[in-house]
């Protein structure tokens, strides 16, 4: 979805004039988020999303997407770069439940002594990401037919 397609969307559930006004801008402003850009033969202008997305391209950098997420009471997941290759779905799923058992592990060793250090809770951050991480390219290779019905055995031999 392009951002004007967003903000389209935004606008019927928030009132345009309550957004300028809070922002401090121009009704007219608001309004031309919600249209394609003028290279598209529109008339809108580059909105926040389209800030955001430069900035993120720009840098390389989650963080500012991660930012985004958390004002929105969410997290941010990056999408895996490499599905697994063509596997049956049992070893895929034995290595969820590994990763899993892997997060489970951390927090039992950062908790032994009934504390968890800002040290700890980072490491515990990481383990989460991953499994995340793992867990969304298990998806994404589910949703694309990796993990599809076995082929039947050739007949003709």
């Amino acid at each position: 979805m392009q951002s004007h397609e967003v903000m389209r969307e935004v606008l019927k559930k928030t009132s345009a004039k309550q957004i300028a006004a809070d922002m401090n801008l121009s009704l007219s402003l608001i309004y031309k988020w919600a249209e394609p850009p003028e290279d598209d033969s529109g008339s809108g202008a580059n909105s926040p999303l389209d800030r955001v997305g430069q900035l993120i391209r720009i840098t390389g950098d989650a963080r500012v997407a991660q930012w985004v997420c958390e004002r929105a009471d969410g997290f941010f997941i990056r999408n895996p770069h490499n599905l697994p290759p063509v596997t049956s779905v049992i070893p895929a799923t034995n290595g969820i439940i590994q990763e899993f058992a892997d997060m489970l592990a951390t927090i039992a060793t950062a908790s032994a002594d009934n504390a968890i250090t800002k040290e700890e809770a980072k490491v515990i951050r990481r383990r989460w990401e991953e499994l995340k991480s793992v867990t969304e390219g298990f998806v994404k290779a589910a949703e694309s037919g990796t993990y599809g019905a076995p082929k039947p055995p050739d007949e003709t031999k």
